[in-house]
């Protein structure tokens, strides 16, 4: 994500430490999930071009360092690559779930192989991030993400618990999306401190736990944020900009924070036609999907939702103003800003 901003002069040397780190990062990766087996090798290669922005582990890299690192040991390497493996494994389900058929601009795994290859496929990603995990000199790693995958899990399960509940409110929007998307974030996050501070545990600034939580609630909020910044995108963004299926929160009865709020505060009869054009199926889902952005419109439902994750990406940046004003710091203001700036 960090070769996506605009860095001033003086965050260059990070910006260029970070690149070179995102190398390591993929090598560890394609080291891990290399199959002696060419079906399996190439199912591989297909899902390693899902990586895109590589926001949780820059976010490993950039805390890190904000955490006193002055270099990035294999270590920060090690559970970057674990945390973005997790991250395919669920987009990898996710596509199935949604029936989705485009990701990154190309066609999904289930799209090209089916809905059982996509399942083992997404399983087999989730194993060698644990396995990764195992050679770790401490077990920290492990207990993070498998208390994350049971997290990520969970939050999925209440997400399709609630398809088609055109009552949902936004209590159990928030509890969805701060497990399902936004607890990986904070994992990367932590992860990326915790192995800085193992190596030199007395930092300037906050101590060792606070400036771990701190890096972590960073980590949670800017992950919201980021979820409805995709939100937003599924319901007006461009398939080709976006690089993946868009209207499919809409298609697969997914009620989203715009929807959410647009449902709350319309009056009567408008929530009666907003309700009627969710329920049909007579529609394409392109359709269906531009008549409720223009139905928001009367609401003001986009515009509410983007200010809630401006909301969430202050109270990131306010959370790590405690730590050292080292150009780490101010890399995380910039990728918090983004979070809420990008199109895709």
């Amino acid at each position: 994500m960090s070769a996506l901003l605009d860095v001033p002069a003086e965050l260059q040397p990070v910006q260029a430490q970070l690149t070179a780190f995102l190398l390591r990062v993929e090598e560890q990766i394609q080291h891990a999930l290399a199959s002696d087996l060419p079906p399996v090798h190439r199912l591989v290669r297909h899902v390693e071009r899902y990586r895109g922005k590589m926001v949780r582990p820059t976010l490993v890299g950039v805390t890190g360092l904000a955490a006193g690192a002055t270099e990035l040991s294999s270590d920060h390497v090690k559970v970057a690559a674990v945390c973005e493996m997790i991250h395919l494994a669920t987009l990898v389900h996710d596509d199935v779930l949604d029936e989705a058929d485009t990701r990154r601009r190309a066609s999904t795994v289930n799209a090209l192989h089916g809905n059982e290859t996509a399942v083992i496929l997404g399983d087999y990603l989730i194993s060698a991030a644990y396995t990764l995990c195992s050679t770790l000199d401490t077990n920290e790693a492990a207990l993070v993400i498998g208390q994350t995958g049971m997290t990520l899990c969970s939050g999925e399960l209440l997400q399709l618990h609630h398809r088609e509940n055109f009552s949902l409110d936004e209590p159990t929007y928030y509890e969805i999306v701060r497990r399902k998307t936004a607890s990986l974030i904070a994992a990367a996050c932590r992860l990326g401190a915790s192995a800085t501070l193992r190596r030199s545990p007395s930092p300037a600034g906050p101590q060792p736990a606070d400036l771990v939580a701190r890096v972590e609630a960073f980590g949670l909020d800017i992950g919201v944020a980021f979820q409805i910044q995709d939100d937003l995108l599924d319901l007006t963004g461009e398939q080709s900009v976006v690089g993946k299926s868009v209207g499919k929160d809409v298609e697969k009865g997914k009620l989203t924070l715009p929807l959410i709020h647009h449902l709350t505060t319309a009056d009567a009869p408008q929530r009666g036609r907003s309700l009627v054009l969710l329920d049909d199926a007579s529609i394409s889902p392109a359709q269906r999907t531009r008549a409720l952005v223009t139905a928001m419109s009367g609401t003001d439902s986009i515009a509410f939702a983007q200010a809630q994750a401006l909301r969430l990406i202050r109270r990131a940046q306010a959370a790590i103003e405690p730590l050292p004003p080292t150009p780490a710091r101010q890399m995380l203001h910039l990728m918090a800003e983004a979070v809420v700036s990008r199109a895709f």
